[in-house]
């Protein structure tokens, strides 16, 4: 099966198109630069996200450099952890993000958490100092599009109310058993484009009964019946590999679409099971 060389996209509210479909990277052995490369040059891959936390933002400059692929095709997301919190701190590790992937300007820069703790201030204080300097970010160019990771609903309201920009973006856990579709519809109504990570809830969706059953009827894998489900349902979707095949079989699926009927069965598995669970003190540092 081809894959094609440049994936749907979908619009963001700053005027920049974002692929719907990416290449996670993480830390805990989240990192094959041999991988990578492949993603870049055989697979279409163009929409790359890391962070800082992860470690490997100089390995994912190395590995964009070599792929030959041109800066302006990519799409790359990077995030700020919360350690660095704060306008000035906030400021400062954008820079050193952008000069790791040896680039001038982030396509998306994400707050990692909404935890924030700087001293004298209230969460909600510092998360709102911390997105004024996105904001100044997003103003002077070097952040094309800024947004948020792992926010809810009463996080983006306060920012609402506190900053001039609403986030273009929103990157949250979603898979077949975590679908916070109040989160979704918030986002949609508010014209936030909802990114998904773990859309695979880290292997657990692949052995289910009803999922295996589907990939059966398809004649798919049960990762890209689950791929397909969150991208059908609008969703960013951001699986991650180290293997060069899985990244291959997660790259094909824009030859099939699933039934409504079916789009229901896997969303009735949601049971709100969160896999990524993390506050401070576990981030502090």
């Amino acid at each position: 099966m081809d894959i094609p060389i440049h994936f749907p996209t979908v619009p963001l509210s700053s005027g920049h198109n974002i692929p719907v479909l990416g290449l996670g990277m993480s830390h805990h052995g989240g990192y094959s630069h041999k991988a990578l490369l492949y993603a870049l040059r055989s697979c279409g891959i163009r929409h790359i996200d890391t962070a800082k936390r992860y470690g490997n933002e100089e390995l994912v400059g190395k590995a964009i450099s070599e792929s030959g692929v041109k800066r302006e095709e990519l799409f790359i997301t990077t995030k700020l952890w919360p350690g660095d919190y704060g306008y000035q701190e906030a400021i400062q590790a954008c820079l050193d993000s952008c000069k790791r992937l040896g680039v001038e300007y982030l396509d998306l820069y994400l707050m990692h958490w909404p935890d924030a703790h700087i001293p004298g201030k209230s969460s909600r204080e510092a998360r709102a100092e911390t997105w004024k300097a996105l904001e100044d970010l997003y103003y002077r160019g070097i952040c094309r599009s800024i947004g948020v990771s792992n926010f809810l609903i009463h996080h983006l309201e306060q920012l609402k109310e506190d900053c001039n920009l609403v986030p273009h973006l929103n990157q949250v856990e979603y898979h077949p058993f975590q679908r916070p579709q109040d989160l979704v519809e918030y986002c949609k109504k508010n014209h936030i484009v909802f990114g998904g990570y773990c859309p695979l809830s880290k292997g657990q969706a692949l052995t289910h009964p009803v999922i295996l059953r589907l990939a059966k009827q398809y004649g798919k894998t049960p990762a890209q019946i689950c791929i397909r489900w969150s991208i059908q349902n609008g969703i960013v979707t951001i699986p991650k590999s180290t293997k060069e095949s899985r990244i291959l079989e997660n790259c094909q699926v824009f030859d099939f679409h699933l039934h409504q009927a079916d789009m229901t069965r896997i969303s009735s598995l949601h049971s709100d099971k969160k896999l990524i669970n993390l506050t401070y003190p576990l981030w502090k540092g």
